[in-house]
């Protein structure tokens, strides 16, 4: 069995994806650029002691996806504390609702976004009393 070690997510304006990133949900980032050889972000997603997978911010080499279009690639999702409060941000600083929020009946709050680079995304909230 192969677990997910590390994420990218490909951008055109990098200092736009870190503000958003960080802003929303609190990532902090590492330039790598010199050894990946192009533009290259690492992102520390939390503490090494918790339970998930860091990533990088990455240049895109190709124009952005078209909105509407089906999804080519994964869309990553964030386990957040306040679903509302992460979606304020979210609208605020630039991303879009692409699907609403929604229930998973005694587990979680989940929706989905795009960033300002047009990728997609989720959050979800854990939450037995979602219906």
């Amino acid at each position: 069995m192969s677990r997910l070690v590390h994420f990218e997510i490909h951008v055109n304006d990098m200092e736009r994806a870190k503000q958003f990133y960080g802003e929303v949900f609190g990532w902090t980032f590492e330039d790598w650029s010199e050894y990946a050889g192009m533009p290259y972000f690492g992102a520390t997603t939390g503490p090494a002691d918790e339970l998930g997978v860091n990533g990088a911010l990455v240049q895109r080499r190709g124009p952005a996806p078209e909105p509407g279009q089906p999804l080519s690639g994964y869309a990553c999702t964030m386990g957040v504390g306040n679903y509302d409060e992460t979606e304020a941000k979210i609208v605020s600083l630039g991303g879009q609702i692409a699907l609403p929020k929604y229930a998973l009946p005694g587990m979680a709050w989940q929706g989905y976004y795009l960033d300002p680079e047009g990728n997609v995304f989720g959050i979800h909230q854990p939450d037995k009393s979602a219906k």
